[in-house]
């Protein structure tokens, strides 16, 4: 079985995640810092003074462009990566599904739950009726696409329908 994850893939992630809250952590720290000063100018300054109207105006253009950096980075960036780890920690914990099935093609990327992933699709069996339906399994986005051919089986472990190993077999869907 060829493993896409490897145990540093979670270390990776998670050092990733601190690294960017620890630049929002600065960044904020900065900017507070900036405001208290200005602040702590403003009322040392004696009444009608002229220079009052500047340090107003430089606090408040400090704190929008505080605010367009955070929405941006923390709804993109640590959002992001947030996702990323948390689906690395479901991996470890998560029930593990193993199944032997034909793969049937591939699909536009999509995101699932804040993760781009390729989509893998492959044909199962319905035990009720002689359909066969299809089975969407989710390739991480950062990792290779697995060499899947189309009519051939492949044999999957995933969890949540995310691949986590695969291994093709030489049997095709018709028993070739």
């Amino acid at each position: 079985m060829i493993k896409i994850y490897s145990d540093r893939d979670l270390w990776n992630a998670v050092m990733q995640r601190r690294k960017l809250l620890a630049i929002f952590l600065g960044v904020s720290a900065a900017t507070l810092a900036g405001v208290i000063a200005l602040f702590v100018y403003y009322v040392s300054l004696p009444y009608n003074d002229p220079n009052g109207t500047w340090v107003i105006c430089v606090t408040c253009i400090l704190v929008a462009l505080y605010l367009i950096f955070c929405f941006p980075y923390m709804g993109i960036c640590f959002k992001r990566s947030s996702a990323y780890c948390k689906m690395l920690k479901f991996i470890s914990v998560g029930l593990k599904e193993y199944s032997v099935l034909p793969f049937a093609g591939i699909e536009d990327w999509t995101t699932r739950d804040g993760v781009d992933v390729n989509v893998a699709t492959f044909s199962v069996k319905n035990t009720k009726s002689d359909e066969e339906m299809i089975r969407q399994i989710f390739v991480d986005g950062e990792k290779d696409f697995p060499p899947f051919e189309e009519g051939k089986s492949a044999r999957l472990v995933s969890q949540g329908n995310l691949l986590i190993e695969y291994e093709p077999t030489e049997a095709s869907e018709k028993g070739e």
